[in-house]
């Protein structure tokens, strides 16, 4: 996740209201860009935030390492990087790190929207904390059960079970995705080392 802005590519004065646009334009403008960001739809505007780099791709590594060792991982569940997923009717996030169970799979490939049970978020020095909390509240009111605030500058990890029940993990605390994924634990340093 990083620093979200309703605005289009170019440039608008400040002036000037961002554009609303519909979910198929912005799938038919926004889902297939490489320019290095990654694009979000919340209720008609377009929210322009950072993919993950080549650093913090080790953070789906270290996830997918520990994840295949699990019962989840045996039961077919995945873990993806940064797919659509809509949270409401006029919301559509891309997570950089997202969970689903081996059913959710099947129901996604016939085009089915699922919301994954556990997403991790990469929150960058530029993202502001309200628009975190906007969407962490807006990730559980759509079913998500565990999220992860990844921060890779202090790192740090807040492990949330609910918008309100947080545990912050660094060093040699341990992080879990339970109750999605039991044993998926990573101790925070490992994360960063």
């Amino acid at each position: 996740m990083s620093s979200a802005t309703a605005a289009e590519p170019k440039q608008k004065s400040k002036s000037q209201a961002p554009s609303i646009i519909s979910k198929e334009q912005f799938l038919r403008k926004y889902t297939n860009r490489e320019d290095g960001y990654k694009y979000e739809w919340n209720n008609g505007l377009v929210e322009k935030t950072n993919a993950i780099n080549q650093y913090q791709s080790k953070f789906f590594i270290v996830l997918l390492d520990v994840l295949i060792k699990t019962a989840a991982f045996k039961e077919g569940g995945r873990i993806v990087q940064e797919t659509d997923m809509d949270t409401s009717p006029i919301q559509l996030r891309r997570p950089d790190i997202a969970y689903y169970t081996a059913e959710q799979l099947k129901k996604m490939w016939n085009k089915e929207n699922q919301v994954a049970l556990f997403i991790v978020e990469v929150i960058s020095p530029s993202d502001k904390a309200e628009d975190i909390n906007k969407k962490l509240e807006e990730y559980f009111r759509a079913g998500v059960q565990v999220v992860w605030h990844i921060f890779p500058e202090s790192k740090k990890v807040d492990v949330y079970t609910s918008p309100d029940d947080v545990t912050i993990c660094r060093d040699k605390a341990v992080c879990s995705a339970a109750p999605v994924i039991p044993y998926l634990e990573v101790v925070a340093e490992v994360l960063f080392s």
